[in-house]
């Protein structure tokens, strides 16, 4: 089961009678755990007839009992430790608990009064870009308990030996803080004579208010698919939390390796990032109202973009602007370090061979366009303004790189069309690229008052831009040039669709999401259809991102139908992450599932709120989606009927509501007042002024309801929820 606070994480289970390894996500290059803790008198517990475990996310906190012996076990929301509060122990039993490392580790091993120490240190001085910066980890334990003593138990541990409290009760805890070297004896015993005055009411109070602020969805179901989903969804809010509040993300590679339980394992180098597979927790962060858990995403591109600029001009030659690499280094280089590749593979660069993302170069153009969703979002000024540069040197690298030809529009060659397309003409990534980043940019430069000179290169490059490369289904090899109307037409990955393709992604859905380009209605709209229906890859990685293509396209039954295969095909642990490749626990599914629902539920991406566009007519929901500009939406549907449409406003203005009963009348009232805002009309699209802190109610003229204000509450879990074959929690 996994924990954290955004900074020190956990992986906790039952082996040896209680085991937990300890994670951070600083210690690169290679992620290395600081350790493990093993508490062999606790199997009194674990192995009871009546055990039972639950994972309590409203508490943040893992809750063992049985035998007549509790444990609860969390990591302090301020202090980087983790605690085990244990009643019920028998005082005259003595109790150990091992803190430990394994070969070819090389801690140092302090018994150091009541603490036991493992700290070690290392440079990053061996990897294809390295910083050449010390890193390292300490771990540190104690016990609040009776008779205390420590002893190196070896050359990777250390263990502790003690009695409980007459009462029966111990707390041990294992600080785990960002270590670079130094002294740790004196860094531990601060750390632990601080955790010992805290309370475990206080890491339960941020969860407590976490939990208050964020958009929580009830669902249900009548074959309880809906509530499996719903839990789903709360677990990725749940860790997004547990591993997302530090300076850098907490996982790389879809994985959540802050709740690793694999020693210092990993399937794919650890000391990069992968664009590819972060973006599903942007955008879920932004529906979900979490907007704080992106500022790592962001940290990582705007505090590298000194080095991205200069890793661009050396390996896309010499051109201005930042190219930013899809697989990146946490220092901003463009590496990606494999066990199992020959050699490091380069990212953003003329200089490779080619490779999957060798001269990916729309990454920066994504970046940028998550910088700008982030403030429509939030309409905070200082936030864009400090993450401006990242859209303004995106910008000018695809500028740079691409060159006008024959037919006066950019075209950019050799390119990749991500990882599906190595080294071809105009893929569709970069033309999307250009088409959503350069408006962006000329309306960012505006707000900020800024680049007047950029705007204009910008203004004359938009109608030099090409368009999507189209083929038919039936000949997906051949162009069709203008053939966005015939009925057999897709979106191609590239001006180059018979290569070679290198990967499963289905890089025609780009323009659906993220890039909104496609919706459920408009011209495009039946394209959009087509190339979702055709797409070569069907529910085919745990980063699928089928399932929010289709809420996209209001394409209900393959919403429902995605999620539910690609539940069943990668949803294999009981903690409800993911596995893909290799033992590691994967977040980005649960991620994609939190994004799905939300936009299944409400969507305003280009600034038209559409109301339930892809709901299941059989899901019941009470929901709450944030969307732009500060404002959140409160739904409830039962039996397939739209009842409230709440609308909570964060800035005056005027709002675009997509009528959600079409060709009825709606009307809007104060939510509080009952006073009429929009008198009663069947307009296609509901249009009103809204008020900043106002709370509105849109009803069907035909059944008006009194403005309601209702507590949507749940009730715990007492067994595992079951989809299938799959579970959340494991039965007895």
């Amino acid at each position: 089961m996994p924990l954290g606070n955004g900074r020190l994480g956990l992986a906790v289970w039952t082996q040896d009678g209680y085991t937990a390894q300890l994670n951070r996500g600083d210690t690169f290059p290679l992620r290395l755990s600081p350790g493990q803790v093993v508490i062999p008198g606790l199997k009194k517990l674990t192995e009871a007839a009546d055990y039972l475990g639950r994972l309590n996310l409203y508490d943040g906190q893992f809750e063992e009992q049985g035998g007549g012996t509790a444990a609860t076990t969390y990591v302090d929301a301020a202090l980087d430790v983790m605690a085990v509060d244990v009643t019920g122990a028998d005082p005259n039993v003595p109790q150990t608990a091992e803190l430990k490392l394994w070969e070819p580790r090389h801690p140092h091993v302090f018994d150091s009064g009541r603490i036991g120490i493992l700290a070690e240190t290392w440079l990053d001085n061996k990897e294809a870009g390295a910083s050449g910066d010390s890193f390292g980890s300490l771990a540190a334990i104690t016990a609040d308990a009776t008779d205390l003593r420590v002893e190196k138990s070896g050359p990777y541990s250390v263990r502790i030996t003690f009695r409980p409290h007459p009462d029966g009760t111990f707390r041990i805890l294992v600080g785990s803080p960002a270590w670079h070297g130094g002294d740790a004896p004196a860094t531990a015993s601060k750390l632990l004579d601080a955790a010992e005055k805290l309370s475990p009411d206080e890491h339960r109070a941020w969860w407590n208010q976490y939990w208050s602020r964020v958009g929580l969805m009830k669902l249900s179901s009548p074959d309880h698919a809906a509530e499996y989903f719903e839990n789903l969804r709360t677990i990725d809010l749940f860790t997004a939390a547990a591993e997302g509040r530090d300076r850098l993300p907490g996982g790389q590679a879809g994985i959540g390796d802050l709740f690793s339980a694999f020693q210092d394992t990993h399937q794919w180098g650890p000391s990069a990032y992968w664009h590819w597979n972060l973006r599903m927790q942007v955008s879920a962060n932004l529906g979900a109202g979490t907007f704080d858990l992106n500022q790592p995403y962001f940290n990582l591109y705007r505090e590298n973009l000194t080095n991205i600029l200069a890793w661009t001009r050396q390996h896309m030659g010499g051109r201005n602007g930042a190219c930013i690499p899809e697989t990146m280094r946490f220092n901003g280089r463009g590496y990606e370090n494999e066990t199992w590749v020959p050699k490091p593979a380069i990212n953003c660069g003329q200089d490779s061979p080619p490779y999957y993302n060798a001269r990916t170069i729309s990454t920066g153009a994504e970046v940028s366009h998550w910088v700008w969703q982030q403030y429509l979002f939030t309409d905070d000024l200082d936030f864009l303004r400090t993450n401006y540069p990242l859209m303004r040197e995106s910008a000018r690298f695809l500028l740079a790189y691409a060159s006008r030809g024959k037919d006066g529009k950019l075209h950019t060659f050799p390119s990749n069309a991500h990882e599906t397309q190595w080294d071809v003409h105009d893929p569709t990534t970069d033309i999307l690229a250009m088409h959503a980043l350069f408006p962006a940019v000329i309306q960012a430069a505006s707000l900020l008052k800024t680049d007047g000179e950029l705007v204009a290169q910008l203004k004359q490059a938009i109608p030099e831009l090409p368009e999507w490369p189209l083929v038919r289904h039936s000949a997906p090899g051949v162009l069709v040039p203008n053939g966005a109307n015939d009925p057999d037409t897709v979106i191609a990955a590239s001006y180059d669709p018979a290569v070679e393709i290198h990967n499963s992604e289905n890089i025609g859905l780009e323009p659906v999401w993220p890039y909104g380009f496609i919706g459920d209605d408009g011209p495009l709209h039946q394209l959009g259809v087509r190339t979702y229906l055709q797409r070569p890859n069907k529910n085919q990685n745990d980063w699928s991102y089928d399932p929010v293509q289709a809420a996209r396209l209001g394409l209900t039954d393959e919403f429902k139908s995605s999620l539910l295969a690609l539940t069943e095909k990668y949803q294999a642990y009981p903690s409800g992450m993911a596995k893909f490749v290799g033992p590691e626990f994967y977040v980005e599914q649960t991620g994609i599932v939190a994004d799905a629902l939300q936009n299944a539920l409400a969507q305003d991406y280009d600034g038209l709120l559409r109301i339930a566009p892809a709901w299941p007519k059989d899901w019941d929901a009470d929901a709450t989606v944030f969307i732009q500009h500060r404002g959140k939406v409160h739904l409830q549907i039962h039996k397939g009927e739209l009842l409230t449409v709440g609308i909570e406003a964060g800035a005056s203005g005027t709002m675009r509501v997509r009528n959600p009963w079409p060709g009825e009348k709606a009307e809007l009232v104060n939510a509080r007042t009952a006073a009429v805002v929009l008198p009663s009309n069947q307009a296609s699209v509901l249009e009103f002024p809204i008020q900043s802190g106002g709370a509105y109610t849109l009803r069907r003229t035909s059944a008006p309801s009194t403005p309601i204000f209702e507590v949507v509450s749940g009730i715990p879990a007492t067994a595992p929820k079951t989809l299938g074959s799959r579970s959340i929690g494991i039965g007895k």
